[in-house]
């Protein structure tokens, strides 16, 4: 990275792109927001804005609502998939929420702030999903069944927050996370055991819906992996 009287000027390496060349990104500072241009991998001018992320700290507790079931264990009623383009495999089976043909996230209609939330969930041998808070910090789901923890395993907050425990089930196991987001600060029990304690959330993980940080998102399932079922979603928000 290159920074210099109010400019700056970095690359990357592509990831997903469609281009084998580093992506370049310039931009000038402009009070407390960053402006800048980069092209795409067809040579097309795209312009970027980049603000300082917020604290998101609370001046209290949160005071609980009531739960509410965020599947009502009949169909995708309250539920749309992220993109029309990709393939939809979400369906209803027996009281299950099952990712039954891996193609596309699912994204809830309503958004939240600060929340409490229970799933109960299996995957098949060798899957990988992902629970979205806020539709912006990935809860990693993998079959990592007796590896040593990591934040890029099941538990861990994709990239920043590694678990204390691996607490996994062996696949094909039903298994829960309970998960509490007040602000940034996060805490995880994952089947009885707390693997992630008051822990703060330094940024939006890879996959995120946008970079939104201060409003309400919504809670995602990631199904573009592998496959996964939920059979209860459980939300308490806070007020």
């Amino acid at each position: 990275m290159e920074f210099s009287e109010g400019q700056v000027r970095f690359a990357v390496p592509p990831q997903w792109e469609a281009r084998k060349d580093d992506l370049l990104f310039e931009g000038q500072l402009d009070g407390d927001e960053l402006r800048g241009e980069t092209t795409d991998e067809k040579g097309r001018r795209l312009t970027w804005l980049g603000r300082p992320a917020p604290a998101l700290k609370r001046e209290r507790p949160p005071r609980w609502g009531e739960p509410m079931e965020l599947w009502n264990r009949q169909d995708l009623a309250g539920w749309k998939p992220r993109s029309r383009k990709a393939r939809n495999g979400w369906v209803a089976r027996g009281g299950v929420l099952v990712n039954a043909a891996p193609g596309v996230d699912l994204v809830s209609e309503r958004k939240f702030t600060d929340f409490k939330l229970h799933a109960e969930f299996r995957y098949p041998k060798g899957s990988n999903s992902g629970i979205y808070l806020r539709g912006r910090y990935e809860v990693q789901i993998e079959d990592n069944y007796g590896d040593e923890p990591d934040s890029h395993k099941i538990g861990g907050i994709y990239g920043f927050l590694t678990p204390s425990v691996n607490a996994a089930k062996k696949a094909g196991e039903w298994q829960t996370l309970d998960i509490t987001l007040v602000g940034r600060v996060l805490t995880i029990v994952f089947n009885g055991e707390r693997i992630i304690d008051r822990q703060t959330i330094p940024g939006i993980t890879g996959g995120a819906l946008d970079s939104d940080e201060g409003s309400p998102g919504p809670i995602l399932l990631q199904g573009d992996h592998g496959p996964i079922d939920f059979r209860r979603l459980t939300l308490t928000p806070g007020e």
